[in-house]
């Protein structure tokens, strides 16, 4: 009997088709996600969840790989002129979107008018692209940037989230609403079918431009109890579960199962306690500081988080252009603490309500430490789960977390503006509570200085005038950790979980 690849060749050769032209895509790789965005909108979602998936649906005038290298992708080459406030793309030629609709130029204009127009407002992706003033299309196949100011981080914002490639006339036929559930790009792998909540699956897009997928399927499960994705896991009903799910505790599991391995990247990743810093006993600098003291967190990293994680001193990892790793955050010091809630008038026994993702069993844990520590100082703290949607579409935009509240954040460009902007500037989503006109200007400035190590030296001290303020209590940069099935080949853990799987095949 001949084997299936022979025999296939045989076919395509009979019917007048080259070898080399047919995909030979074949497998299916199950994956487990925490999350279900809701909206498969570039411009609709900043969650690492989403991009996870739709890397591999949509592609940006550039990319970057698990190298944290910057590549051609949509765009072969650019030119930026001497000011940095133009940027001319060369756009690569002959690629279709999914439904059969050319990529060019107008594409292009299309996305980027979308994104800073009336749509995009809605959306939280805007603001990371406000140093755009307009594209013009220039032919078919180029295009200009014009830029108000210039940012040093842009090539690197056009390869992720808001800046995907999106098609004109699907969007216009089809509408806004059915777009975000029927998602069309010009990535490796097309739509095939969503179930909110449940899951989404992608096939192999066999006019792909580039490298084409050798999967023929990749279906993504939303799973938001770890135990149940790690269950899912050593059962074989998947075949990989990705950052944050697995919680440390778990680890040894994996490693245990002869057919399971543990894969991790260093990771952008950091968690915090954010402040309520307009309500309540933490609107005083003292009461923050103060609990910023009484907290271990470094004993909780060692404790709870078993070597995957590294304290910070603000809110970046090691990682990230801006950080300073001469910066110390405020040590453990209890008696210190109780003296500066004495100072501010907070009496024993005070309630502070700490907001927390509901799903991820490890931050969990170290909510629940945080709570003893804080009762040691004499606090009374209550933990507050929600699910985790709802905490970052309903209770944080609207500034209606207690006193202190969970902020996970990947920075995925790997620059500090990218967390600093959407936390600190007056406005933003991310930041319902507080409004600093010399730290707005200080995070504007920065925007525009090519300079980089000007720029960097104004990162940092926007690193230290934050934590002076004591806008949050940073705790840690966790590992980007993946439990993964021996079955799955050429798979390479990424830092920022933006997952690209069309090189990957499963035995």
């Amino acid at each position: 009997m001949m084997k299936q690849k022979q025999w296939l060749k045989c076919f395509a050769l009979a019917a007048g088709v080259t070898f080399s032209s047919m995909s030979m895509a074949a497998g299916t790789l199950t994956v487990s996600s925490p999350q279900d965005p809701g909206s498969w909108d570039p411009i609709d979602t900043f969650l690492v969840n989403w991009a996870s998936v739709a890397t591999n649906m949509y592609d940006g005038l550039t990319y970057r790989g698990p190298d944290l290298k910057l590549k051609p992708a949509l765009a072969t080459s650019w030119k930026i002129s001497d000011d940095g406030k133009k940027i001319r793309f060369a756009l690569r030629k002959g690629v279709t979107f999914h439904d059969g609709e050319p990529f060019n130029a107008n594409a292009v204009k299309f996305t980027f008018d979308r994104l800073l127009g009336d749509e995009g407002k809605k959306g939280p992706q805007r603001s990371n692209y406000s140093a755009i003033d307009h594209v013009a299309v220039v032919d078919d196949y180029t295009v200009d940037f014009f830029l108000k100011a210039a940012d040093p981080v842009l090539l690197t914002k056009l390869a992720g989230y808001g800046a995907m490639i999106v098609p004109p006339k699907y969007i216009q036929e089809k509408g806004e609403e059915y777009f975000n559930t029927h998602p069309v790009g010009t990535g490796p792998f097309e739509f095939e079918s969503y179930q909110p909540k449940v899951g989404i699956t992608l096939k192999a897009y066999p006019n792909f431009w580039g490298d084409k997928a050798k999967l023929s399927e990749l279906k993504y499960r939303f799973i938001s109890e770890p135990s149940t994705a790690v269950a899912e896991l050593q059962s074989g009903r998947v075949d990989m579960v990705i950052p944050p799910t697995i919680p440390i505790a778990m680890i040894p599991t994996i490693k245990n199962d002869s057919k399971l391995k543990i894969m991790s990247a260093t990771s952008p990743t950091v968690y915090a306690l954010r402040f309520n810093t307009k309500n309540g006993i933490t609107k005083d600098e003292r009461v923050r500081k103060a609990l910023i003291y009484g907290v271990d967190r470094q004993a909780i990293i060692d404790s709870i988080l078993g070597g995957q994680a590294e304290a910070i001193a603000s809110f970046q990892s090691a990682i990230s252009f801006g950080n300073d790793p001469k910066m110390k955050s405020l040590p453990y010091d209890p008696t210190k603490a109780q003296q500066l809630l004495k100072a501010a008038g907070v009496k024993p026994g005070a309630q502070v309500q700490i907001d927390i993702r509901g799903n991820n069993a490890t931050f969990n844990e170290v909510a629940q430490a945080v709570a003893s520590y804080l009762q040691i100082i004499g606090l009374k703290a209550i933990i507050k789960p929600y699910e985790t949607n709802v905490l970052l579409n309903d209770i944080v935009p609207a500034g209606k977390t207690g006193a202190m509240f969970q902020q996970s954040w990947g920075g995925w460009t790997l620059d500090y503006d990218n967390t600093a902007y959407f936390m600190y500037h007056s406005g933003e989503k991310w930041n319902p509570y507080d409004s600093d006109p010399k730290l707005d200007q200080m995070l504007e400035a920065q925007r525009s200085v090519t300079d980089q190590a000007k720029r960097l030296s104004m990162l940092q001290e926007i690193a230290h005038y934050t934590a002076d303020r004591a806008l949050e209590m940073p705790l840690y940069s966790e590992n980007a950790i993946f439990g993964v099935a021996k079955r799955v080949k050429n798979f390479t853990p990424v830092p920022d979980s933006r997952l690209r799987l069309n090189d990957v095949t499963v035995e």
